[in-house]
Protein backbone atom coordinates (compact mmCIF):
# COMPACT_ATOMS: atom_id res chain seq x y z
CA UNK A 1 0.00 0.00 0.00
CA UNK A 2 1.40 3.73 -1.06
CA UNK A 3 1.47 5.44 1.96
CA UNK A 4 1.97 9.09 1.25
CA UNK A 5 4.94 11.25 0.20
CA UNK A 6 7.23 13.56 1.81
CA UNK A 7 9.49 16.69 -0.34
CA UNK A 8 12.06 18.39 1.44
CA UNK A 9 15.66 20.28 0.17
CA UNK A 10 17.34 17.76 2.49
CA UNK A 11 17.70 14.23 0.84
CA UNK A 12 18.83 12.62 4.60
CA UNK A 13 15.82 14.72 6.01
CA UNK A 14 13.06 13.61 3.12
CA UNK A 15 14.58 9.72 3.92
CA UNK A 16 13.87 9.83 7.68
CA UNK A 17 10.35 11.04 6.91
CA UNK A 18 9.36 8.84 4.59
CA UNK A 19 10.35 5.77 6.65
CA UNK A 20 7.87 7.50 9.08
CA UNK A 21 5.42 6.76 6.60
CA UNK A 22 6.51 3.11 6.18
CA UNK A 23 6.66 2.66 9.49
CA UNK A 24 2.67 3.19 9.73
CA UNK A 25 3.32 7.02 10.65
CA UNK A 26 0.72 9.89 9.46
CA UNK A 27 1.79 13.03 7.24
CA UNK A 28 2.61 15.20 10.83
CA UNK A 29 4.96 12.73 12.58
CA UNK A 30 6.63 12.34 8.65
CA UNK A 31 6.82 16.40 8.74
CA UNK A 32 8.07 16.74 12.08
CA UNK A 33 10.93 13.99 11.96
CA UNK A 34 11.85 14.99 8.62
CA UNK A 35 12.02 18.76 10.00
CA UNK A 36 14.25 17.70 12.85
CA UNK A 37 16.65 16.02 10.94
CA UNK A 38 16.56 19.23 8.66
CA UNK A 39 17.79 21.03 12.06
CA UNK A 40 20.99 18.83 11.56
CA UNK A 41 22.03 18.00 8.13
CA UNK A 42 21.08 22.17 7.51
CA UNK A 43 21.81 23.97 10.44
CA UNK A 44 22.49 27.39 9.28
CA UNK A 45 18.90 26.95 7.51
CA UNK A 46 16.96 26.09 10.55
CA UNK A 47 16.97 24.52 14.10
CA UNK A 48 15.83 24.39 17.24
CA UNK A 49 16.17 28.28 17.64
CA UNK A 50 14.43 28.97 15.14
CA UNK A 51 10.78 29.81 14.03
CA UNK A 52 8.09 28.78 11.51
CA UNK A 53 4.60 28.33 10.29
CA UNK A 54 3.00 25.33 9.88
CA UNK A 55 -0.16 24.37 8.03
CA UNK A 56 -1.98 21.78 9.29
CA UNK A 57 -4.77 19.83 7.21
CA UNK A 58 -5.93 16.58 9.14
CA UNK A 59 -9.71 15.64 7.48
CA UNK A 60 -10.79 12.82 9.41
CA UNK A 61 -10.13 14.88 12.85
CA UNK A 62 -11.76 17.61 11.46
CA UNK A 63 -8.43 19.49 12.05
CA UNK A 64 -7.43 22.33 9.40
CA UNK A 65 -4.87 24.85 11.68
CA UNK A 66 -1.86 26.89 11.25
CA UNK A 67 0.90 27.02 14.48
CA UNK A 68 2.89 29.88 14.07
CA UNK A 69 6.28 30.29 16.05
CA UNK A 70 7.87 33.47 15.32
CA UNK A 71 10.48 34.60 16.78
CA UNK A 72 9.89 37.25 19.20
CA UNK A 73 12.07 40.16 20.15
CA UNK A 74 13.13 40.31 23.65
CA UNK A 75 11.21 42.59 26.55
CA UNK A 76 14.44 44.51 26.67
CA UNK A 77 14.20 45.64 23.19
CA UNK A 78 13.08 49.24 22.81
CA UNK A 79 12.31 51.15 19.25
CA UNK A 80 14.57 53.67 19.16
CA UNK A 81 17.81 51.59 20.38
CA UNK A 82 19.67 51.34 16.68
CA UNK A 83 18.17 54.62 15.55
CA UNK A 84 21.31 56.02 15.07
CA UNK A 85 22.90 52.69 12.91
CA UNK A 86 21.11 53.26 10.40
CA UNK A 87 23.26 52.67 7.02
CA UNK A 88 20.69 51.13 4.56
CA UNK A 89 17.73 48.80 4.08
CA UNK A 90 17.58 45.76 1.56
CA UNK A 91 15.65 47.20 -1.59
CA UNK A 92 13.53 44.04 -1.37
CA UNK A 93 12.68 44.92 2.01
CA UNK A 94 14.42 42.29 4.13
CA UNK A 95 16.05 43.96 6.84
CA UNK A 96 17.91 46.80 7.41
CA UNK A 97 22.06 47.53 7.73
CA UNK A 98 23.38 48.78 10.60
CA UNK A 99 26.53 50.29 12.04
CA UNK A 100 28.88 47.12 13.63
CA UNK A 101 26.29 44.85 12.02
CA UNK A 102 24.94 44.53 15.23
CA UNK A 103 21.62 43.57 14.03
CA UNK A 104 23.14 40.73 11.68
CA UNK A 105 25.40 39.09 14.02
CA UNK A 106 26.06 38.39 17.68
CA UNK A 107 23.52 37.76 20.69
CA UNK A 108 21.75 41.54 20.00
CA UNK A 109 20.36 39.85 16.36
CA UNK A 110 18.69 36.90 18.62
CA UNK A 111 15.12 37.28 18.72
CA UNK A 112 13.08 34.62 21.13
CA UNK A 113 12.67 31.34 19.47
CA UNK A 114 9.76 29.41 18.76
CA UNK A 115 10.31 26.49 16.44
CA UNK A 116 11.17 24.21 18.77
CA UNK A 117 8.26 24.39 20.98
CA UNK A 118 5.72 24.18 17.58
CA UNK A 119 7.50 20.99 16.39
CA UNK A 120 6.66 19.70 19.98
CA UNK A 121 3.23 20.79 20.10
CA UNK A 122 2.33 19.96 16.32
CA UNK A 123 3.61 16.12 16.94
CA UNK A 124 1.68 15.85 20.58
CA UNK A 125 -1.51 16.71 19.20
CA UNK A 126 -1.75 15.89 15.65
CA UNK A 127 0.85 13.12 15.01
CA UNK A 128 0.81 9.05 16.38
CA UNK A 129 5.07 8.40 17.38
CA UNK A 130 6.34 9.61 20.47
CA UNK A 131 8.82 12.93 21.21
CA UNK A 132 11.32 10.98 21.75
CA UNK A 133 11.05 8.61 18.41
CA UNK A 134 11.04 11.68 16.55
CA UNK A 135 14.25 13.11 17.64
CA UNK A 136 16.13 9.51 17.26
CA UNK A 137 16.81 9.87 13.60
CA UNK A 138 18.08 13.64 13.80
CA UNK A 139 20.37 12.61 16.97
CA UNK A 140 21.77 9.66 14.93
CA UNK A 141 22.83 11.82 12.22
CA UNK A 142 24.17 14.32 14.58
CA UNK A 143 26.58 11.61 16.42
CA UNK A 144 27.34 9.88 13.28
CA UNK A 145 27.46 12.61 10.94
CA UNK A 146 26.49 13.80 7.87
CA UNK A 147 27.58 14.38 4.39
CA UNK A 148 28.48 18.02 3.24
CA UNK A 149 26.33 19.03 0.47
CA UNK A 150 26.44 21.19 -2.43
CA UNK A 151 23.96 23.56 -1.53
CA UNK A 152 24.66 23.48 2.30
CA UNK A 153 28.60 24.19 1.07
CA UNK A 154 27.23 27.26 -1.05
CA UNK A 155 25.96 28.85 1.60
CA UNK A 156 28.33 28.30 3.81
CA UNK A 157 30.79 30.31 1.62
CA UNK A 158 28.22 33.05 0.46
CA UNK A 159 29.05 36.45 0.61
CA UNK A 160 26.37 39.30 0.51
CA UNK A 161 27.21 42.71 -0.70
CA UNK A 162 26.33 44.69 2.57
CA UNK A 163 26.00 42.02 5.21
CA UNK A 164 28.84 39.59 7.31
CA UNK A 165 29.64 37.16 4.69
CA UNK A 166 28.37 33.64 6.13
CA UNK A 167 31.75 32.30 6.40
CA UNK A 168 32.09 34.50 9.10
CA UNK A 169 28.61 33.51 11.31
CA UNK A 170 30.04 29.79 11.44
CA UNK A 171 33.43 31.64 12.92
CA UNK A 172 31.46 34.24 15.38
CA UNK A 173 31.60 32.30 18.49
CA UNK A 174 33.58 29.39 20.08
CA UNK A 175 30.77 27.11 19.80
CA UNK A 176 30.40 27.74 16.21
CA UNK A 177 34.01 27.24 15.48
CA UNK A 178 34.11 24.53 17.07
CA UNK A 179 31.91 22.64 15.23
CA UNK A 180 32.24 24.35 11.68
CA UNK A 181 35.85 25.40 11.57
CA UNK A 182 38.70 22.78 10.68
CA UNK A 183 42.15 23.30 12.80
CA UNK A 184 43.65 24.70 9.84
CA UNK A 185 40.45 27.38 10.08
CA UNK A 186 38.98 25.94 6.96
CA UNK A 187 35.30 25.40 6.42
CA UNK A 188 34.88 21.97 5.82
CA UNK A 189 33.81 20.86 2.37
CA UNK A 190 31.29 19.20 0.00
CA UNK A 191 31.67 15.20 0.79
CA UNK A 192 33.59 15.93 3.95
CA UNK A 193 31.49 14.25 6.89
CA UNK A 194 29.97 16.36 10.02
CA UNK A 195 29.29 15.47 13.05
CA UNK A 196 27.87 17.49 16.06
CA UNK A 197 27.90 15.10 19.47
CA UNK A 198 27.20 18.46 21.30
CA UNK A 199 23.82 18.36 19.63
CA UNK A 200 23.02 14.83 19.69
CA UNK A 201 23.63 15.21 23.71
CA UNK A 202 21.22 18.14 23.39
CA UNK A 203 18.66 16.30 21.57
CA UNK A 204 18.78 13.43 23.93
CA UNK A 205 18.39 16.03 27.05
CA UNK A 206 15.24 17.42 25.06
CA UNK A 207 14.03 13.47 24.79
CA UNK A 208 14.82 12.71 28.43
CA UNK A 209 13.53 16.19 29.83
CA UNK A 210 11.49 17.48 28.02
CA UNK A 211 10.64 20.61 25.64
CA UNK A 212 10.31 22.70 28.44
CA UNK A 213 13.96 22.20 29.66
CA UNK A 214 14.23 24.79 27.07
CA UNK A 215 11.98 26.83 27.80
CA UNK A 216 11.86 26.71 31.42
CA UNK A 217 14.16 23.91 32.61
CA UNK A 218 17.94 23.43 32.91
CA UNK A 219 18.45 24.04 29.07
CA UNK A 220 16.92 27.68 29.82
CA UNK A 221 18.93 28.54 32.37
CA UNK A 222 22.25 27.41 30.32
CA UNK A 223 20.82 29.63 27.52
CA UNK A 224 19.78 32.84 29.90
CA UNK A 225 23.55 32.34 31.34
CA UNK A 226 24.92 32.88 27.97
CA UNK A 227 23.26 35.44 26.55
CA UNK A 228 23.87 37.84 30.25
CA UNK A 229 27.21 37.05 29.92
CA UNK A 230 27.47 38.34 26.32
CA UNK A 231 25.45 41.35 25.91
CA UNK A 232 22.15 39.00 24.46
CA UNK A 233 18.96 40.76 25.17
CA UNK A 234 16.84 37.46 26.40
CA UNK A 235 16.53 36.66 29.94
CA UNK A 236 14.86 33.18 31.30
CA UNK A 237 11.62 35.49 31.51
CA UNK A 238 11.85 35.41 27.84
CA UNK A 239 12.07 32.25 27.31
CA UNK A 240 9.25 30.87 29.86
CA UNK A 241 7.28 33.42 28.84
CA UNK A 242 7.18 32.30 25.16
CA UNK A 243 3.92 30.84 23.65
CA UNK A 244 2.81 30.00 19.91
CA UNK A 245 0.00 31.44 18.41
CA UNK A 246 -2.72 29.36 16.46
CA UNK A 247 -5.12 30.01 14.34
CA UNK A 248 -7.70 29.57 11.55
CA UNK A 249 -5.84 29.54 8.00
CA UNK A 250 -6.29 32.46 6.15
CA UNK A 251 -8.46 31.95 2.78
CA UNK A 252 -8.79 33.13 -0.65
CA UNK A 253 -9.78 32.21 -4.30
CA UNK A 254 -8.40 32.04 -7.62
CA UNK A 255 -9.52 30.94 -10.53
CA UNK A 256 -12.61 28.92 -8.62
CA UNK A 257 -9.81 27.51 -6.71
CA UNK A 258 -9.26 28.04 -2.63
CA UNK A 259 -6.26 28.55 -0.90
CA UNK A 260 -5.76 28.21 2.74
CA UNK A 261 -2.47 29.87 4.07
CA UNK A 262 -0.72 31.39 6.87
CA UNK A 263 -1.66 34.79 8.41
CA UNK A 264 0.12 38.38 9.15
CA UNK A 265 2.89 38.49 10.23
CA UNK A 266 3.27 35.54 8.10
CA UNK A 267 3.43 35.93 3.94
CA UNK A 268 -0.03 34.76 2.60
CA UNK A 269 -1.56 37.82 2.98
CA UNK A 270 1.20 38.79 0.27
CA UNK A 271 0.12 35.47 -2.24
CA UNK A 272 -3.78 35.92 -1.87
CA UNK A 273 -3.41 40.01 -2.82
CA UNK A 274 -1.50 39.01 -6.00
CA UNK A 275 -3.91 36.22 -7.00
CA UNK A 276 -6.50 38.25 -6.70
CA UNK A 277 -5.04 40.77 -8.87
CA UNK A 278 -3.34 38.47 -11.33
CA UNK A 279 -7.19 36.66 -11.55
CA UNK A 280 -8.40 39.77 -14.02
CA UNK A 281 -5.25 38.81 -16.42
CA UNK A 282 -6.05 35.93 -19.36
CA UNK A 283 -2.38 34.77 -18.15
CA UNK A 284 -2.43 31.93 -20.55
CA UNK A 285 -2.66 34.05 -23.74
CA UNK A 286 -0.01 35.72 -22.40
CA UNK A 287 1.87 33.10 -22.74
CA UNK A 288 4.40 31.45 -20.20
CA UNK A 289 7.45 33.44 -19.30
CA UNK A 290 6.56 36.24 -22.26
CA UNK A 291 7.41 39.72 -21.68
CA UNK A 292 4.37 40.84 -21.10
CA UNK A 293 3.20 37.72 -18.68
CA UNK A 294 6.63 38.86 -16.65
CA UNK A 295 5.59 42.74 -16.60
CA UNK A 296 2.29 41.80 -15.39
CA UNK A 297 2.88 39.80 -12.88
CA UNK A 298 6.11 41.93 -11.89
CA UNK A 299 4.05 44.79 -11.18
CA UNK A 300 1.26 42.79 -9.13
CA UNK A 301 4.62 41.48 -6.94
CA UNK A 302 5.15 45.31 -6.69
CA UNK A 303 2.00 46.21 -5.42
CA UNK A 304 1.90 43.58 -2.70
CA UNK A 305 5.66 44.48 -1.60
CA UNK A 306 4.54 48.18 -1.18
CA UNK A 307 1.42 46.69 0.94
CA UNK A 308 3.59 44.41 2.77
CA UNK A 309 5.97 47.05 3.72
CA UNK A 310 3.35 49.85 4.73
CA UNK A 311 0.46 48.02 6.18
CA UNK A 312 1.73 44.12 7.15
CA UNK A 313 3.39 43.24 10.71
CA UNK A 314 2.74 41.23 13.62
CA UNK A 315 -1.76 42.33 14.12
CA UNK A 316 -0.86 42.65 18.14
CA UNK A 317 0.66 45.42 17.74
CA UNK A 318 -0.21 46.53 13.84
CA UNK A 319 -3.55 47.01 12.56
CA UNK A 320 -3.48 45.24 9.00
CA UNK A 321 -6.04 46.09 6.81
CA UNK A 322 -6.45 42.89 5.81
CA UNK A 323 -10.07 43.14 4.54
CA UNK A 324 -9.32 45.90 1.90
CA UNK A 325 -5.68 44.33 0.85
CA UNK A 326 -7.44 41.24 0.28
CA UNK A 327 -10.74 42.85 -1.71
CA UNK A 328 -11.44 41.99 -5.09
CA UNK A 329 -12.49 45.51 -5.66
CA UNK A 330 -9.04 46.40 -4.72
CA UNK A 331 -7.32 44.23 -6.78
CA UNK A 332 -9.34 44.87 -9.67
CA UNK A 333 -8.50 48.95 -9.46
CA UNK A 334 -4.48 47.83 -9.12
CA UNK A 335 -5.26 45.15 -12.53
CA UNK A 336 -6.91 48.27 -13.87
CA UNK A 337 -3.70 50.14 -13.62
CA UNK A 338 -1.58 47.99 -14.55
CA UNK A 339 -3.63 47.34 -18.03
CA UNK A 340 -3.34 51.35 -18.51
CA UNK A 341 0.56 50.42 -18.08
CA UNK A 342 0.99 52.12 -15.03
CA UNK A 343 4.56 51.50 -13.35
CA UNK A 344 4.16 50.95 -9.30
CA UNK A 345 7.08 52.30 -7.73
CA UNK A 346 8.65 50.67 -4.62
CA UNK A 347 10.37 52.70 -1.77
CA UNK A 348 13.63 51.32 -0.54
CA UNK A 349 17.40 52.75 1.16
CA UNK A 350 19.09 51.64 -1.10
CA UNK A 351 21.01 48.52 -0.75
CA UNK A 352 21.57 44.96 -2.34
CA UNK A 353 18.98 42.27 -0.88
CA UNK A 354 19.22 39.55 1.85
CA UNK A 355 18.70 35.88 1.37
CA UNK A 356 16.68 34.13 3.87
CA UNK A 357 17.70 30.97 5.82
CA UNK A 358 14.92 29.11 5.77
CA UNK A 359 13.68 25.52 4.61
CA UNK A 360 10.79 23.66 3.99
CA UNK A 361 8.68 20.28 4.35
CA UNK A 362 5.68 19.15 2.09
CA UNK A 363 4.07 16.10 3.51
CA UNK A 364 0.69 13.67 2.05
CA UNK A 365 -0.17 10.29 3.55
CA UNK A 366 -3.02 8.14 2.34
CA UNK A 367 -5.71 9.34 4.83
CA UNK A 368 -6.02 12.86 3.41
CA UNK A 369 -3.63 14.51 5.63
CA UNK A 370 -1.67 17.09 4.24
CA UNK A 371 1.45 19.41 5.78
CA UNK A 372 3.04 22.48 4.97
CA UNK A 373 5.47 23.84 7.00
CA UNK A 374 8.41 26.69 6.64
CA UNK A 375 11.02 26.84 9.35
CA UNK A 376 13.95 29.40 9.59
CA UNK A 377 16.98 30.99 11.08
CA UNK A 378 16.25 34.00 9.34
CA UNK A 379 19.97 35.55 8.61
CA UNK A 380 21.77 33.06 11.44
CA UNK A 381 23.34 34.87 13.93
CA UNK A 382 26.31 32.88 14.29
CA UNK A 383 25.96 32.62 17.66
CA UNK A 384 26.32 28.90 19.27
CA UNK A 385 26.41 28.64 23.08
CA UNK A 386 29.39 26.37 24.21
CA UNK A 387 28.15 23.16 24.69
CA UNK A 388 24.12 23.17 23.04
CA UNK A 389 25.78 22.54 19.71
CA UNK A 390 22.56 24.80 17.84
CA UNK A 391 22.98 27.85 16.05
CA UNK A 392 19.97 30.85 17.04
CA UNK A 393 17.91 32.78 14.66
CA UNK A 394 19.18 36.38 13.88
CA UNK A 395 15.91 37.76 13.56
CA UNK A 396 16.36 41.02 14.65
CA UNK A 397 17.81 42.14 11.20
CA UNK A 398 14.72 42.37 9.54
CA UNK A 399 12.81 44.87 12.11
CA UNK A 400 12.55 48.32 11.21
CA UNK A 401 15.06 50.67 13.53
CA UNK A 402 12.64 53.40 12.51
CA UNK A 403 9.87 53.77 14.97
CA UNK A 404 6.53 54.25 14.09
CA UNK A 405 6.32 51.86 11.45
CA UNK A 406 4.71 48.66 10.86
CA UNK A 407 7.97 46.70 11.19
CA UNK A 408 9.36 48.69 13.54
CA UNK A 409 11.52 47.15 17.17
CA UNK A 410 8.88 46.24 20.29
CA UNK A 411 9.10 44.50 23.34
CA UNK A 412 7.39 40.90 22.42
CA UNK A 413 6.73 41.83 18.56
CA UNK A 414 6.98 39.24 15.58
CA UNK A 415 9.23 41.07 12.75
CA UNK A 416 7.12 40.16 9.19
CA UNK A 417 8.26 36.78 7.50
CA UNK A 418 7.22 35.96 3.79
CA UNK A 419 6.84 32.40 4.88
CA UNK A 420 3.69 31.18 3.51
CA UNK A 421 3.03 27.46 3.53
CA UNK A 422 0.02 27.15 1.20
CA UNK A 423 -2.49 24.38 0.58
CA UNK A 424 -4.59 24.90 -2.76
CA UNK A 425 -8.18 23.36 -2.72
CA UNK A 426 -10.38 22.29 -5.76
CA UNK A 427 -13.68 21.90 -3.90
CA UNK A 428 -13.24 20.09 -0.72
CA UNK A 429 -10.11 18.24 -1.90
CA UNK A 430 -6.35 19.84 -1.48
CA UNK A 431 -5.12 20.11 -4.84
CA UNK A 432 -1.67 21.45 -3.79
CA UNK A 433 0.65 21.66 -1.20
CA UNK A 434 3.70 24.07 -1.87
CA UNK A 435 6.16 26.49 0.29
CA UNK A 436 9.26 27.38 0.08
CA UNK A 437 12.08 28.65 1.80
CA UNK A 438 14.41 32.34 0.38
CA UNK A 439 13.48 35.79 2.63
CA UNK A 440 11.03 38.03 0.39
CA UNK A 441 11.69 36.08 -2.10
CA UNK A 442 9.36 33.07 -0.82
CA UNK A 443 6.24 34.81 -1.45
CA UNK A 444 7.43 35.18 -5.29
CA UNK A 445 8.23 31.69 -6.04
CA UNK A 446 4.69 30.10 -3.91
CA UNK A 447 3.26 32.34 -6.38
CA UNK A 448 4.66 31.55 -9.54
CA UNK A 449 4.88 27.67 -8.78
CA UNK A 450 0.59 28.21 -8.16
CA UNK A 451 0.26 29.96 -11.49
CA UNK A 452 2.49 27.30 -13.17
CA UNK A 453 0.17 24.61 -11.77
CA UNK A 454 -3.04 26.16 -12.24
CA UNK A 455 -2.81 28.78 -14.92
CA UNK A 456 -0.62 26.38 -17.09
CA UNK A 457 -1.57 22.77 -16.52
CA UNK A 458 2.36 21.52 -14.85
CA UNK A 459 3.17 19.04 -12.84
CA UNK A 460 4.63 19.56 -9.50
CA UNK A 461 8.07 18.91 -10.58
CA UNK A 462 7.69 21.03 -13.75
CA UNK A 463 6.12 24.24 -11.34
CA UNK A 464 9.45 24.49 -9.39
CA UNK A 465 11.58 24.31 -11.66
CA UNK A 466 10.31 26.34 -14.64
CA UNK A 467 12.62 29.99 -14.59
CA UNK A 468 11.33 32.73 -12.40
CA UNK A 469 11.72 36.45 -11.90
CA UNK A 470 11.41 38.46 -9.03
CA UNK A 471 10.53 42.41 -8.33
CA UNK A 472 10.38 43.34 -4.88
CA UNK A 473 11.65 46.42 -5.73
CA UNK A 474 12.04 49.19 -9.03
CA UNK A 475 13.89 46.38 -11.17
CA UNK A 476 12.71 42.69 -12.53
CA UNK A 477 15.31 40.05 -11.41
CA UNK A 478 15.55 36.89 -13.70
CA UNK A 479 17.09 33.75 -13.56
CA UNK A 480 19.67 33.43 -16.20
CA UNK A 481 17.06 30.26 -17.94
CA UNK A 482 15.51 33.28 -19.04
CA UNK A 483 16.16 34.67 -22.40
CA UNK A 484 17.88 37.71 -22.96
CA UNK A 485 15.62 38.64 -26.22
CA UNK A 486 12.67 38.60 -23.38
CA UNK A 487 14.18 40.94 -21.18
CA UNK A 488 15.68 43.31 -23.72
CA UNK A 489 11.43 43.98 -24.40
CA UNK A 490 10.88 44.88 -20.97
CA UNK A 491 14.32 47.30 -20.97
CA UNK A 492 12.90 48.80 -24.40
CA UNK A 493 9.77 49.42 -22.07
CA UNK A 494 12.11 50.87 -19.76
CA UNK A 495 12.09 48.88 -16.61
CA UNK A 496 15.79 47.76 -15.06
CA UNK A 497 16.38 44.28 -15.38
CA UNK A 498 18.69 42.37 -12.97
CA UNK A 499 20.01 38.78 -14.57
CA UNK A 500 20.98 36.20 -11.82
CA UNK A 501 24.03 34.21 -12.63
CA UNK A 502 21.89 31.30 -11.26
CA UNK A 503 19.78 28.55 -13.44
CA UNK A 504 17.49 28.44 -9.89
CA UNK A 505 16.98 31.37 -7.93
CA UNK A 506 14.28 33.46 -6.28
CA UNK A 507 13.12 30.71 -3.41
CA UNK A 508 13.70 27.27 -3.23
CA UNK A 509 9.83 26.25 -4.09
CA UNK A 510 8.66 22.77 -2.94
CA UNK A 511 5.45 20.99 -3.60
CA UNK A 512 3.17 17.94 -3.85
CA UNK A 513 0.34 18.19 -6.52
CA UNK A 514 -2.33 15.96 -5.56
CA UNK A 515 -4.63 14.48 -8.44
CA UNK A 516 -6.82 12.09 -9.50
CA UNK A 517 -6.19 10.18 -6.09
CA UNK A 518 -1.94 10.39 -7.20
CA UNK A 519 0.45 12.87 -5.71
CA UNK A 520 3.16 13.87 -8.02
CA UNK A 521 6.12 15.96 -5.97
CA UNK A 522 8.69 18.81 -6.98
CA UNK A 523 11.82 19.17 -5.31
CA UNK A 524 13.90 22.91 -6.37
CA UNK A 525 16.54 21.81 -8.76
CA UNK A 526 18.51 24.67 -7.34
CA UNK A 527 18.69 22.83 -3.82
CA UNK A 528 19.59 19.33 -3.14
CA UNK A 529 16.34 17.66 -2.11
CA UNK A 530 13.63 15.66 -3.53
CA UNK A 531 10.23 13.91 -3.70
CA UNK A 532 9.98 10.00 -2.21
CA UNK A 533 6.81 8.11 -2.47
CA UNK A 534 6.36 5.46 -0.20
Amino acid sequence: MTRGMVVAPQPEAVEAGAIVLMNGGNAVDAAITCALVQTVVDPMMCGIAGFGSLQFYLPRRGVHTVIDCHGRAPQATRPDMWLDLIESEAPDGFGFVLKGRVNDIGYPSITVPGSLKAYHEALTRFGTIAWKDALAPAIAYAEQGFAIRPHVYHFWNLVEEGRVPHSERLRATPGARAIYVKPDGAIRKPGEILKNPDLARTYRRLAQEGVESFYQGTLAKEIAADMARNGGLITCDDLKDYRTEENAPLWGTYRGLRLSTNRPPGGGIMVLEMLNILENFDLTALGHNSPEYIRVVSEAMKIATSDKDNCVGDPRFVDVPAERLLSKDYARAKADAIKRGVVHRVERLKQPAELGHTTQVCAVDAEGNVVSMTHSLGMPSGVVTEGLGFMYNGCMAVFDPRPGRAGSLAPGKARFTAMCPTIVFQGERPFLAVGAPGGTYITMGVLQAILNVVDFGMTAQEAVAAPRFCATSDAIDVTNRIPRFVTRELEDRGYAVRRSHLSYHFAGVHAIRIQNGRWDGGADPGRDGMALEV
